[in-house]
């Protein structure tokens, strides 16, 4: 049986990526400006660096480099393109903290549902996947953001 975990979050702080933060991390991530969807500073508490990629098949791909990025703190959201429960795949790095990759993450998340839901991309009511990468079957739902 699957855990659930409900939890309410702030409204923070969001903007756009400096273009040498993402050009960093892009490098880091193994892809190019071109695969970037759109990108967004998403802070509700802890502050994360969020990359949208096109599809979760991309997102699922990455095979990051951090010593590229060292001190990096970034989550990568793609959709999920088979029209399944889940809209959208996520993933989230913390190299500097020595987490590889965290298996599911409500402040990345959160921010990410505040930034989708600002932009009108999202449905009041959304889930995603995250954690399939290390073999963990986590996710989260953000609902009435």
């Amino acid at each position: 049986e699957r855990a659930r975990l409900h939890r309410t979050a702030a409204r923070g702080a969001r903007g756009r990526s400096d273009d040498a933060d993402l050009d960093r991390l892009v490098a880091a991530l193994g892809i190019t400006r071109a695969d970037v969807v759109g990108h967004q500073w998403v802070d509700n508490g802890p502050g994360w660096a969020a990359v949208r990629l096109r599809s979760a098949e991309q997102v699922r791909a990455l095979k990051p480099d951090w010593s590229r990025a060292p001190d990096a703190k970034v989550g990568v959201i793609g959709w999920h393109e088979d029209g399944g429960e889940h809209l959208y795949e996520t993933r989230a790095f913390v190299p500097g903290l020595g987490v590889g990759e965290d298996p599911v993450t409500g402040s990345l998340n959160a921010g990410i549902a505040q930034w989708l839901a600002g932009e009108g991309e999202v449905p009041h009511r959304w889930s995603v996947t995250q954690g399939g990468c290390i073999g963990r079957a986590g996710g989260a739902v953000a609902d009435g953001c």
